[in-house]
């Protein structure tokens, strides 16, 4: 896997993961997430039933007891679509709601890591929405800017790389820290650098 700097997605701030593999996404997003549980934090999950379910299969595989976890406190697992419908309104993402839905999330750190992986931009994106998509990373920027977490968002590789959306890609690449994966080329006729 290629990866634009020298980070993974465990050490902090806000990573975006193009993938074209399901399996290799359930993997890596369970890696990430029992990061933050061996260290005494908490792993957060939004995302699709699918990959809800894939990644809590992996993490049952490594040991950690998923129910004993989430009445502890220390994982939780949304759904993507169902946690979108609580603030975006008529398409687009309300700022406020966004803080009032997503911030109780990862307030109460207590020093220890918070892994979140999300792919709430992903839905967004897939259903057309792309500017909203590059709107909810900047939100989860500036939220970051109070809160001490770590972002792991992705992306299917597929969509991403549709030619019409070549500028949103780069915007979202330009909102995250690193970029894991090969981000798609739309073009794939023109020569890479």
């Amino acid at each position: 896997m290629a990866e634009t700097e020298d980070r993974d997605a465990g050490s902090g701030g806000h990573v975006v993961l193009f993938y074209s593999d399901d399996d290799e996404l359930a993997w890596l997003v369970s890696e990430y997430l029992l990061d933050a549980l061996r260290a005494g934090g908490a792993a957060i999950m939004i995302a699709t039933a699918a990959h809800r379910h894939a990644v809590g299969r992996r993490l049952a595989q490594a040991g950690l007891d998923l129910g004993s976890a989430q009445a502890a406190g220390s994982y939780l697992a949304l759904d993507a679509h169902e946690t979108l419908r609580r603030f975006v309104v008529g398409d687009w993402p309300n700022p406020a709601t966004f803080w009032q839905v997503i911030s109780p999330l990862v307030r109460h750190s207590g020093g220890k890591p918070i892994h979140l992986f999300g792919e709430m931009v992903a839905v967004l994106w897939d259903e057309g929405l792309v500017n909203a998509a590059i709107e909810v990373e900047a939100m989860w920027n500036e939220l970051g800017g109070q809160y001490p977490f770590s972002l792991f968002c992705a992306y299917p590789a597929r969509s991403a790389g549709e030619d019409q959306h070549r500028d949103a890609l780069a915007e979202v690449c330009r909102a995250h820290e690193a970029v894991l994966g090969d981000p798609p080329d739309p073009d794939p006729a023109r020569p890479r650098a």
